[in-house]
């Protein structure tokens, strides 16, 4: 689960990370409003959207006046804003963050994420912030500067002034770095986060250490236990099918082929998508029911795979261990029958049942095309799907 930038720094906020005063805004009518509360005669306006990039795309534009303020609003507001990370469509913004002007004398990066190597918290930190850092890393490494934590002390003292001094703090705000430093890491343990980017950490011309940019990605099997953070979940950012999906318990998410897949398991979904790939296929989407796969829930799978204009076959690739595959075949057929399908339809079937599964799908009257190994069921739906 992904949060709106303004979100992320109420969250900064309340672990001691110094962020700018701002004002979310859910219409233009409410800019000018929200400019006079905060004061001054230097205001950022900016597009409020699940993705990076905004600035380069026209989403965040510096203001002088109150006028400018306005103007720029009405121009981002509504604009189907286009950066590297929402694809060609874009993303229609629908919220805008009001925020005060800062005086950058230096812009740095920092980020927290869990490494899956040493099963630990790693804080990534460099000079080169309001870059993406993909490209820093690629070009320039060496300026990357790594922190692996511990669990049991968290961010110290000792490592947290040292990677500041890496990345150009002076020693003058050091402390300051160091108690933003530990408030992110403090929000990204206590919330379950799955990355907190700030890009960038910027020093201010007096000295100060201020986190301009704020990035959240939460764990979405943590969410049980944060109802607060569930509670800044924007439905109009994410995937209608995915959202829809979700409401069934359903693990899908979109992709951009043509071959629907629907399997029990994510490592068999994972490995089902790269045998369609393989044999010259596409797949459409990521669709993991489960092991406990209702008829109802194959019946909604089918209906999310079918909402999709450019499907052309749908793959049902099970292993029948918890679920059963008899199960699956009378939730197969009744989806069938409930959605009218009108593309190719290829069942594998292995495991529990299995011969009760096949049976069923042979009796059901449907022109479903049945196949018995994951290359033969693969090569199937592909030469089906074109």
């Amino acid at each position: 689960m992904k949060i709106h930038e303004y979100q992320g720094k109420e969250i900064l906020r309340q672990f001691g990370v110094t962020v700018p005063r701002g004002v979310p805004c859910m219409s233009v009518d409410e800019v000018e409003a929200a400019a006079k509360s905060l004061g001054g005669s230097v205001w950022v306006v900016k597009a409020q959207i699940h993705a990076g990039g905004r600035g380069k795309g026209g989403g965040v534009k510096v203001a002088k006046s109150i006028e400018q303020v306005k103007e720029y609003a009405n121009q981002i507001m509504g604009m189907q804003l286009v950066t590297h990370q929402t694809g060609p469509e874009g993303q229609k913004v629908r919220r805008l963050l009001i925020e005060e002007g800062a005086d950058i004398k230096k812009e740095l990066y920092v980020s927290l994420v869990t490494d899956r190597v040493s099963q630990r918290v790693v804080l990534m930190a460099s000079s080169e912030g309001g870059m993406d850092i993909e490209e820093v890393a690629e070009k320039h490494p060496e300026l990357i500067h790594n922190v692996v934590i511990d669990p049991a002390t968290g961010l110290t003292d000792a490592d947290a002034d040292a990677v500041a001094a890496k990345i150009g703090v002076p020693a003058a705000s050091i402390p300051e770095a160091r108690k933003n430093l530990q408030g992110l890491y403090k929000a990204y343990w206590e919330t379950d986060a799955s990355l907190a980017e700030i890009n960038p950490l910027i020093l201010t011309g007096d000295g100060k250490v201020i986190a301009l940019d704020a990035k959240f990605n939460f764990d979405s099997n943590a969410l049980y236990r944060h109802p607060e953070i569930v509670a800044y979940r924007d439905l109009d950012e994410e995937d209608p099918a995915e959202v829809e999906a979700s409401k069934f318990d359903l693990a899908y998410i979109s992709l951009d082929g043509n071959i629907g897949c629907l399997v029990n398991g994510a490592g068999l979904a994972m490995a089902t998508m790269d045998t369609i790939k393989l044999f010259g296929g596409e797949p459409a989407n990521f669709l993991d029911v489960g092991g406990g796969a209702t008829t109802e829930k194959v019946t909604e799978a089918f209906k999310i795979m079918l909402k999709n204009p450019e499907l052309k076959a749908i793959l049902v690739n099970i292993f029948g261990g918890i679920m059963r595959c008899d199960v699956i075949a009378e939730g197969v057929i009744a989806a069938s029958k409930a959605v009218s399908l009108k593309v190719p339809l290829v069942v594998r079937m292995k495991g529990t049942n299995e011969e009760i599964g096949k049976k069923l799908l042979a009796e059901s009257g449907l022109p479903i095309i049945s196949a018995d190994s994951m290359e033969e069921a693969a090569q199937k739906v592909v030469a089906a799907a074109k």
